[in-house]
């Protein structure tokens, strides 16, 4: 896998591009240190990483299970250290389920999408992070 960026201006955005889709993402740092807010930042990327992996997973899941998913939505929240570098120390993942869905079902397969199939998360555990989830049904 590989991935591309281009300098989009004089300060810190960038154009992100990946060999595997034709899709872009906008990239940019904090005010700090010349950001203008046209992109996200490389930390919320992370956390964005690791719930669409997530989700990714625990819906596939739950179609496997013939679970009927009106919707699904991800919060995830990270907590950093105050040293530098300010790396995220825990993570939560909120996962917000709508649908006639086995509650039971729903946690196991929660359980699997996280801690075995999703690589993002384990990449982030082996560097120590603290990742738990939960789940909300409406």
């Amino acid at each position: 896998m590989k991935v591309q960026l281009q300098r989009k201006n004089e300060a810190v955005h960038f154009e992100a591009s990946s060999e595997l889709s034709a899709v872009k993402v906008n990239i940019d740092g904090s005010n700090s240190i010349g950001g203008e807010g046209k992109g996200v930042r490389p930390m919320e990327l992370v956390l964005m990483a690791l719930g669409s992996c997530s989700v990714f997973d625990l819906t596939t899941i739950l179609k496997k299970q013939r679970q009927e998913i009106d919707d699904i939505q991800v919060e995830v929240e990270g907590k950093r250290r105050e040293e530098i570098p300010n790396i995220f120390t825990d993570i939560h993942i909120s996962f917000i389920l709508t649908g006639n869905i086995d509650q039971e079902k729903a946690q196991k397969a929660a359980e699997v999408a996280v801690k075995k199939y999703c690589s993002v998360h384990d990449m982030l555990a082996a560097g120590g992070v603290e990742i738990t989830y939960s789940l909300t049904f409406r």
